[in-house]
């Protein structure tokens, strides 16, 4: 009888022994499968049970969640989405998230254990974790300022502070409403399909994620070289540039906009965007400091995160000479974000150092107990701060007798330049209007904000497209949002 009694007591354990093992093959080496598997909505409810951490901007939140009362049971909700799409992004019940939602999702969703009050917390009870918010950098003033400012128009503005790397205002047009991509039902499908079937591309970011010729706003880059370089010393000494100039080694002639440029000073050059003049002094630079240059004020950086990632800026550095008087003057292949020739402007108002540009202020519980700051933020010399504050004086000239007048802020210095990029094959396509800029109030001792705008395909007659004329009023009204009353 004992005997039987062994036999069954080691049955038995076998039993149990072979449950424990099916137990964590299911748990452990068959997890994956079956979270990943498109039956099993346990993964999407538990991610939808609670509301969703805020985006704030000026410590008010610009987003927010809906009880549905579903399986998925909340849904993101956005307060003045369309201008704040370029910021926010979307959070999807469908299609996943994009911008910050995506770049701060774990932390936002409650799924980063850093939300948890003690280790293996959530693991031991079950409970979700709250989650938290983002607090921004934008400013709402000089967001709404940029929005408004561009309308209709396709086009794009970023703004910077110059000392420190924080970015106030993204603006891309046209934009969306991502709250109407939050849910999982007809609608939401319908909205999508639509986006993604519009020409215009308005879940684009174009302030950060597309790249532009920046056409005779990449002068600042090229003066900056010149100078550094000492190819030019005296901003008023004659430049000894032909007009037109024969681009080297082919017969094509480079001409200009308007009269006067035939030798101009960098100082008269500059404030009427002279191509000759800018042309040849890539030319002189030699490829080489050209594109260190450009490296040193972003270009060419493939990992550039603010946190959601960049569109890298280019300018080309296998180019013959030819190429390079074109490249000089923001054409052939040099191209830029609006956020990198915001960086360009910013590095000028700041002594000739570049900030690292960064959207996230800090991150925090829901209750307001903070989590993690930006912290100070590297930065890295573009030039000679003797050079920053040439560029600057060169700047502020553009606005006060130049082709930036339309940037001028009363009780402040404003510097800016202007640009009007060619593009399309034989530059068939409507040129685009740029302008860049910084201004600071006559009683502060730095400048305070630097602006980059560019204005797509106006409808206006092409001799009229102009960075003065288009981009400028909008980045004088960002610049004063910021600078205030």
């Amino acid at each position: 009888m004992t005997r039987h009694i062994r036999y069954a007591a080691f049955l038995c354990a076998l039993l149990l022994a072979a449950l424990v093992v099916n137990a964590a093959r299911v748990q452990l080496v068959q997890a994956p499968e079956y979270a990943g598997n498109p039956a099993n909505r346990r993964p999407d409810i538990a991610r939808y049970q609670q509301p969703r951490g805020n985006i704030l901007v000026g410590g008010e939140p610009v987003t927010g969640s809906r009880d549905t009362g579903q399986h998925l049971r909340y849904e993101r909700t956005y307060a003045q989405g369309p201008m704040y799409a370029p910021v926010t992004g979307f959070a999807s019940q469908v299609y996943g998230t994009s911008l910050l939602e995506h770049a701060e999702d774990r932390l936002l969703s409650g799924a980063d254990p850093v939300l948890a009050p003690l280790p293996l917390w959530h693991d031991v009870t079950g409970a979700p974790n709250p989650g938290g918010d983002v607090v921004t950098t934008i400013n709402g003033a000089a967001q709404r300022a940029a929005f408004e400012g561009l309308g209709k128009r396709k086009g794009a503005v970023a703004a910077i502070e110059p000392s420190t790397g924080r970015i106030l205002a993204l603006a891309s047009t046209p934009s969306y409403d991502p709250a109407r991509l939050s849910g999982n039902g007809a609608d939401a499908a319908a909205t999508w399909s639509l986006l993604n079937g519009d020409p215009d591309r308005p879940m684009l970011n174009r302030a950060v994620r597309q790249t532009y010729p920046p056409g005779s706003t990449f002068k600042v880059v090229t003066a900056a070289a010149a100078l550094d370089a000492g190819v030019l010393r005296d901003l008023d000494a004659p430049t000894r540039s032909p007009d037109p100039y024969t681009l080297p080694g082919t017969r094509t002639k480079l001409t200009n906009e308007g009269e006067g440029c035939r030798d101009a000073s960098l100082r008269d050059a500059f404030e009427w965007s002279c191509n000759t003049v800018f042309a040849k002094l890539g030319v002189d630079v030699g490829v080489a400091r050209m594109a260190a240059t450009a490296g040193a004020f972003g270009f060419n950086d493939e990992g550039l995160r603010i946190p959601f990632a960049a569109a890298p800026s280019t300018f080309d550095t296998t180019v013959d000479r030819a190429q390079l008087a074109l490249s000089s003057i923001g054409q052939y292949n040099t191209r830029a974000t609006p956020l990198q020739m915001a960086m360009v402007a910013a590095a000028v108002a700041d002594g000739g150092l570049v900030r690292r540009p960064y959207l996230v202020e800090r991150t925090q519980r829901a209750g307001g107990a903070l989590l993690a700051t930006a912290g100070s933020r590297p930065s890295r010399e573009a030039m000679r701060p003797a050079t920053a504050r040439r560029l600057k004086e060169l700047m502020a000239g553009v606005v006060e007798h130049g082709t930036g007048a339309n940037a001028a802020i009363p009780g402040a210095v404003v510097g800016g330049k202007t640009g009007t990029a060619q593009h399309g094959l034989g530059n068939s396509g409507r040129p685009y209007a740029w302008f860049i800029s910084w201004a600071q109030r006559t009683s502060e001792l730095q400048p305070k904000v630097a602006v980059a705008v560019v204005v797509e395909g106006s409808a206006a007659r092409r001799e009229d497209i102009s960075g003065g004329g288009l981009a400028a009023p909008i980045a004088r009204a960002v610049m004063a949002a910021v600078l205030g009353p």
